[in-house]
């Protein structure tokens, strides 16, 4: 198995170590771990993100860039900042332009897991709605018939708890936020997406007689978006031939998943939720 990318940020102080799911003399395949942008992103464009990073450690001749001979690596498709999984990138720029052009066109292939609250009234559905930038906040999008760009993603429902479900999506387009705006349109949040009206996923509304050691703050199970891209199924770009790369749920959404089944069924589950409600009443 080929070792892990060790990438650093001196501004923040950060480190990462980001699994390699597949590689090639063509492309690099990523685990990206989740809140790490793949690029820039509108308003945020100090912040670290995996490219800028990638290629300053290109620039400062790293080892593990070294030993592969690289001088370009660029993203193919677009992956939330928050969101975690399979990201594609090209290791050359004619690679990258092939790329570019499957993922402009209208394809099946990019599957996720998503979690969100409440549950579909049908076990599968189809979002076809149009996306373009919010006017207050430019980084996040809307449903927008008028302006936006086509727009189309699949969902299936995988497992159900009391009020939470989680779901396969299928994207057959590449916009930004697009698996989570089309949710909101749909009255489904994503669990943990402050952004686009989804909420954090605690221990404590879940467990009945949940009782926190002294001294200690309870951390959410998930805070950030629980969208995983879990695999990517296209035709390489330079032979055609078909193949798959997967990536494993990282720990937070497999955690939560454990308590979800153990805890987030049945009349506990409605009752801290009831719970929850009248204290965001109060507040």
């Amino acid at each position: 198995m080929t070792a892990p990318l060790k990438i650093s940020s001196p501004e923040t102080q950060q480190f990462w170590e980001i699994p390699v799911l597949f590689e090639d003399e063509h492309l690099l395949a990523l685990d990206k771990p989740a809140r790490l942008p793949a690029a820039p992103e509108t308003g945020d464009q100090d912040c670290p993100n995996l490219t800028r990073l990638l290629h300053a450690a290109i620039a400062a001749g790293k080892p593990w860039t070294r030993e592969r001979g690289l001088s370009y690596l660029m993203p193919a498709h677009n992956l939330d900042a928050g969101a975690s999984g399979v990201l594609l990138l090209a290791k050359s720029k004619p690679v990258f332009m092939k790329l570019a052009d499957w993922f402009g066109a209208d394809r099946p292939g990019r599957k996720y897991l998503v979690l969100v609250r409440d549950a579909p009234r049908e076990d599968q559905f189809e979002i076809e709605a149009k996306l373009a930038p919010m006017w207050i906040d430019r980084s996040l999008v809307r449903v927008d018939d008028h302006k936006g760009k086509r727009s189309r993603t699949t969902f299936a429902v995988v497992e159900k708890f009391s009020r939470w479900t989680l779901l396969n999506c299928e994207s057959f387009t590449d916009r930004p936020h697009q698996i989570r705006a089309h949710l909101k349109h749909a009255g489904l949040p994503v669990v943990g997406d402050s952004e686009y009206g989804g909420k954090a996923l605690w221990l404590s509304r879940l467990k009945p007689n949940y009782r926190l050691k002294p001294g200690h703050d309870e951390l959410p199970l998930l805070s950030r978006p629980a969208l995983h891209a879990q695999s990517l199924s296209l035709p390489h770009p330079m032979t055609s031939a078909p193949w798959t790369i997967e990536a494993p749920l990282p720990k937070d959404l497999t955690v939560a998943l454990k308590y979800l089944r153990k805890y987030g069924t049945g009349a506990a589950a409605f009752r801290s939720l009831e719970e929850e409600g009248a204290e965001e009443t109060e507040s």
